[in-house]
């Protein structure tokens, strides 16, 4: 079964991806074209088009340099020691989860065939995500709760450790604050995505069948194939829990029937081309298309420790309880860095 991606998507993304396909891509020993290695694909280009912008989807190098020199300045400042024992912009303030030395949400706007991007949403072309009435008041509705502090359940399944924070494993696979690296493995029967962040292994069987019967999964059911010189990876059936994808400015929510094409075209020696399209009837009124460069990366993959779960979340629920007890009423300083 292959599911029918919407023509206006297609045209889009093959229209801007087409300068980049110019590229002869390696081929593997068993003859499929062979994108195998570490790929990052952390960006500061985000998911939504912000309004600034005016609806315009590629921007000039000067403008982009200077939206990205802005961003490396605030980066740069927020790693300076802090002396509470002079008036410091920091003294007294919240300190926040980390510093600077362990973020790596990349420094630089997506580069796709010559362009800067200005969101990872390339169709519709207004860059926004296409939210029916209901599905904004589910999105709505879910980071609610997800601000409240009742329960371990509630509680995001990146904070938990179960898999990554927001969509960095994917379907669809989006940047996040750190360890954005993904290492693609390639065999004739599977492909693997294993995701730095949480080590999350999505496994495509090529040339499969969705499962039957269907189960909801982390991570969906995945099912690949190839077009030439394109690995394409349908999934669906996802985790009823992995319904909010919420980390940096790359938010959105979607049902557990949520279908998501993925292609994958090397273009270069050093990039591979991501594009995907979402099709989600019960949340948007329309498919949607995005596209992403993943740029060669020469970093090694570590472990993911994650123990945040162990230790962190006791902590978490013990000072709600607290705050119910005195009868404060909690908000978290900034839920939208988890």
């Amino acid at each position: 079964m292959r599911f029918m991606v919407a023509m206006t998507a297609t045209v889009v993304s093959l229209t801007l991806g087409a300068a980049e396909t110019e590229y002869i891509s390696p081929k593997t020993e068993f003859g499929v074209p062979d994108i195998q290695g570490i790929w990052s694909i952390a960006t500061q280009t985000n998911l939504e088009r912000d309004q600034r912008f005016g609806g315009e989807l590629i921007i000039s190098e000067e403008e982009a340099l200077r939206i990205e020199s802005i961003f490396q300045a605030g980066m740069k400042a927020s790693n300076l020691p802090s002396n509470p024992d002079r008036k410091a912009p920091t003294a007294g303030q919240n300190v926040g989860g980390y510093n600077t030395f362990w973020m790596d949400p990349g420094d630089r706007l997506a580069l796709i065939d010559g362009g800067v991007r200005t969101s990872i949403i390339v169709d519709p072309l207004d860059g926004r995500l296409p939210y029916t009435e209901l599905g904004r008041a589910n999105f709505e509705a879910a980071m609610d709760q997800r601000n409240t502090y009742d329960g371990p359940e509630i509680r995001p399944i990146g904070e938990r450790c179960v898999i990554g924070f927001g969509s960095s494993p994917g379907p669809p696979k989006l940047p996040v604050l750190y360890n954005n690296l993904t290492q693609i493995v390639q065999t004739q029967d599977y492909v693997v995505l294993m995701a730095e962040m949480v080590h999350d292994a999505r496994i495509v069987r090529i040339g499969g069948e969705f499962q039957e019967p269907s189960s909801n999964s982390w991570l969906g059911d995945s099912i690949g194939y190839y077009e030439n010189d394109t690995l394409v990876v349908e999934t669906t059936n996802f985790h009823p829990q992995q319904g909010l994808r919420s980390s940096l400015d790359h938010r959105f929510y979607a049902s557990t029937e949520m279908k998501v094409v993925e292609r994958f075209t090397r273009v270069a020696a050093d990039k591979i081309l991501y594009q995907f399209t979402v099709t989600d009837l019960e949340n948007y009124s329309q498919p949607w298309s995005g596209e992403l460069p993943m740029n060669l990366s020469y970093e090694q993959m570590f472990e993911y420790a994650c123990h945040e779960g162990n230790y962190a979340l006791p902590g978490i629920l013990a000072g709600a309880r607290r705050a119910d007890l005195e009868g404060a009423e909690y908000a978290p300083t900034d839920p939208s860095r988890q």
